[in-house]
């Protein structure tokens, strides 16, 4: 019997020198894929090479967390001004700083999922979009690019040949048009672990979302996504993917280690 699987991948590594950000160790016992900061919305090298030496050692994929040059901001600040030029170079340039360190940590990293406000962005602005999927593919072409289904960074990934994983974020709601609902508006952000993972398993199992005003969008699901900085992060995760075994859900990384 074919047992049906879903990753469950999780931001991390964004503290900074001595300020940590969310439980990574409990973290990496639970998640099978680590989004790894790379030093421009928050991480550093040192953080970098822990996180991916702890992830290697408990069998977690790895992938590149690329954000806007905003440490202040955490990378949930709208930058724009850069062409997309910039954007690619920037974006290649974090990757890379990963992959080194990974090296050094003895693992490698196989993804690239873009943070906050410059993946809020790329889902509606196709330049944006297509900035990040070549320099995923220019960095290496059989890098994944996580996004979310039905926006403009699966829509350009797929035109030049990205591969892509499309995620689902299990404390996040969702706007009408499939993209995240404002971090601004009261309710946005979810923390009842419960819930979450009754909206999970729902959204497996009916193969759509359910937006903030009650449509219902389909979206096919390789991955699912929660915030690591959030203090229910933990609890959260443990309860999705408990919940997610109980139902005859493995949980084990998209990519090969």
């Amino acid at each position: 019997m074919t047992t049906r699987t879903i990753d469950l991948n999780c931001d991390m590594g964004e503290g900074f020198g001595p300020w940590p950000m969310g439980d990574d160790d409990a973290m990496l016992d639970i998640v099978s894929s680590a989004n790894v900061a790379c030093g421009f919305h928050a991480g550093d090298p040192n953080i970098m090479f822990r996180t991916a030496e702890t992830a290697r050692r408990k069998g977690v994929a790895i992938g590149a967390h690329p954000g806007f040059n905003d440490l202040p901001g955490f990378g949930r600040r709208v930058i724009r001004g850069d062409s997309p030029a910039e954007i690619e170079r920037m974006i290649a340039y974090q990757i890379g700083a990963l992959q080194a360190v990974a090296a050094l940590a003895g693992h490698r990293v196989t993804y690239v999922k873009a943070h906050g406000a410059l993946n809020n962005m790329a889902n509606e602005d196709e330049d944006l979009a297509m900035a990040i999927a070549r320099a995923v593919k220019g960095v290496d072409p059989n890098l994944v690019n996580v996004c979310m289904p039905g926006l403009a960074m699966e829509r350009t990934s797929e035109k030049i040949g990205v591969p892509v994983a499309r995620e689902f974020f299990a404390d996040r709601t969702y706007e009408d048009n499939g993209t995240l609902t404002s971090r601004k508006k009261p309710g946005s952000v979810l923390h009842d672990p419960e819930a979450a993972a009754e909206r999970v398993l729902r959204t497996l199992e009916e193969g759509a979302v359910t937006t903030v005003s009650g449509r219902r969008i389909p979206v096919a699901v390789d991955t699912i996504c929660v915030h690591g900085d959030e203090p229910s992060a933990v609890a959260m995760a443990r309860t999705i993917r408990a919940r997610l075994e109980a139902n005859g859900i493995a949980v084990r990384p998209f990519t090969r280690l």
